[in-house]
């Protein structure tokens, strides 16, 4: 699921940023270069989405960029938030017996093992 919502960039003195958004009061994150910013806004973005989905809590509609007014210091820029279901689902494979007894013998975990072979084969 795509989460997007506008971010204040605040630049400071020493030349790092403060991230606010302005849908999602206490999501606030820093950066010390513009780069790092970028990259602190999606994250604090990702996990405030996550928290709040967590909690059964509603996520507010993102506001419109057009309507945000920044100051001299600040721009607005759109950030987005993937979020991933990371909850375990239950599914029926089925194998070889004689491949379960030896997988089983070596202690081998066939959920791991499936989750990375799907996710070298998907390359995520």
């Amino acid at each position: 699921m795509e989460y997007i919502f506008p971010a204040i960039f605040e630049q400071n003195s020493d030349g790092s940023y403060t991230i606010t958004y302005p849908d999602l009061p206490g999501c606030v994150s820093e950066g010390k270069s513009l780069s790092n910013a970028m990259d602190m806004a999606q994250s604090a973005l990702t996990q405030w989405v996550e928290y709040l989905l967590d909690e059964k809590e509603n996520i507010p509609n993102a506001s419109n960029i057009k309507n945000i007014k920044p100051l001299n210091n600040q721009f607005v820029n759109l950030v987005r938030a993937e979020i991933r279901d990371n909850r375990a689902v239950r599914r029926t494979v089925s194998i070889p017996g004689w491949l379960d007894t030896k997988a089983a013998d070596a202690g081998i975990s066939l959920s791991k093992v499936l989750q990375e072979a799907l996710k070298e084969r998907l390359g995520v």
